[in-house]
């Protein structure tokens, strides 16, 4: 360097503009870094709050909040003292002389609901579809050669017509909310699947029983094509001295729809 030249203070150096560069790329770096930070302690407090607001003024009138919870509670106490009260009258009317007669028409009821079992002299009716071999050979429709739920149904109300006492159809006892349902080739019973033959029996009179079967008209129909060759479904009606049934063992309560409100 020349004794007349020199360099001012405000020049730039090599040394001066590194440094710049290093301090732009570390703000540059810094600044994501510093912004992920935030969002992490935002996502941290989110989730330790469960929805609700961490800042404390929400809280702090807890006299409010006390005297609320008091009112629930008082609330309940009344329930509970309600609730008492009955159960305490109820309980001393167990041995009354009400409870009693409520109790012995329940035990009346029993027999003629089919919570009893029944046994007696009486009839047994099978209904079945046509042999295989008619099936196979038969130019009739398929369905005038198997057993429907309407025979099904037709046989039982012929039976209580000609005062049966009590009825069972394969074994089940049948009550008077017992449902018989096709359901493709066998008949749902109580909510069970049974294949035919159908057996039906009831206990009472036979003779009784037999006549109110033999002027049903559908039953009429129905032992008619039952003497068709070419359809030949079961039927076969047999007195008995002595039947044993069970009492009705399922569900007593009624499931009924209920319609939907208007909107």
């Amino acid at each position: 360097m020349s004794e007349g030249s020199h360099v001012s203070p405000d020049a730039p150096t090599g040394g001066g503009a590194g440094a710049r560069l290093r301090q732009l790329r570390g703000w540059r770096l810094g600044t994501p870094l510093i912004l992920l930070g935030c969002g992490a302690l935002l996502v941290t407090s989110a989730a330790d709050s469960g929805g609700t607001d961490l800042r404390p003024e929400r809280y702090t009138d807890l006299a409010s909040l006390t005297a609320q919870e008091s009112r629930e509670y008082a609330q309940l106490e009344d329930r509970v003292s309600e609730l008492t009260g009955d159960v305490e009258r109820l309980t001393t009317q167990v041995g009354s002389g009400e409870a009693t007669r409520y109790q012995e028409q329940v035990e009346e009821l029993k027999g003629p609901a089919g919570l009893r079992p029944v046994a007696g002299e009486g009839v047994t009716i099978t209904l079945s579809d046509a042999p295989e071999e008619v099936i196979n050979n038969s130019s009739r429709d398929l369905n005038d050669l198997v057993v429907h739920q309407q025979d099904i149904q037709a046989v039982v109300n012929a039976l209580w017509q000609g005062g049966a006492e009590a009825m069972t159809i394969q074994g089940q006892r049948v009550i008077t909310t017992t449902g018989i349902k096709c359901e493709g080739n066998a008949v749902m019973l109580q909510g069970v699947a049974y294949a035919q033959p159908y057996v039906i029996s009831a206990v009472g009179n036979p003779a009784a029983m037999e006549a109110a079967v033999a002027q049903n008209d559908w039953i009429a129909g129905y032992r008619a094509a039952a003497a068709v060759p070419d359809i030949s479904v079961g039927w076969d009606m047999q007195d008995e001295e002595r039947l044993e049934m069970p009492a009705y063992s399922g569900l007593t309560d009624l499931q009924y729809a209920e319609p939907l409100g208007q909107s």
